[in-house]
């Protein structure tokens, strides 16, 4: 099994919009048009076996559809990752 392309934090993001964007009814092909993206995108992004990930202006308009804050999409706190180094 592969590695995951996204950190803990990047999936945390796109675990939240994904619950979200579930419970408005909304489709990926949806939210991709919402973004000016393609479908795949949004299929993409919300896999962690590809690098795609949303973009801070993504999660505003996002934000604006899902009438929240953009920082809803944001954990309660720090995640931390395997590749940091402890001094």
């Amino acid at each position: 099994m592969s590695e995951p392309k996204k950190t803990r934090f990047e999936l945390a993001i796109v675990a939240k919009v994904r619950e979200m964007r579930m419970q408005k009814g909304f489709t990926q092909e949806y939210v991709a048009g919402l973004l000016n993206v393609g479908r795949a995108f949004v299929g993409q992004a919300e896999s962690p076996n590809t690098p795609s990930k949303y973009n801070l202006n993504h999660l505003n308009r996002l934000a604006k559809e899902f009438e929240c804050s953009p920082k809803d999409f944001l954990p309660d706190g720090w995640i931390e990752e395997d590749n940091w180094i402890e001094e």
